[in-house]
C-alpha cells in the first residue's frame, strides 16, 4: 500500500493553488462541483432526522 501524502504548507500557497485548479475549470465543471457539495450540504442537513425516524 502506498503511504498516504499529506500537503503541509503555507496555507496561502495552498489556496492559490485552489483558486488556479477552479479557474481552470470549465464552466458545467465548476457547476457540478456546487451540486455536489449542494448534495452533500442537504444530506448532512437532514441526515438526523432520518436517523431519528428509526
Amino acid at each position: 500500500m502506498n503511504k498516504a501524502i499529506l500537503h503541509h504548507g503555507n496555507p496561502k500557497e495552498l489556496e492559490a493553488k485552489r483558486i488556479a485548479e477552479i479557474k481552470s475549470l470549465s464552466y458545467a465543471e465548476r457547476l457540478e462541483r456546487l451540486m455536489a457539495i449542494i448534495e452533500v450540504s442537504y444530506a448532512l442537513k437532514n441526515a438526523p432526522k432520518i436517523y431519528r425516524k428509526k
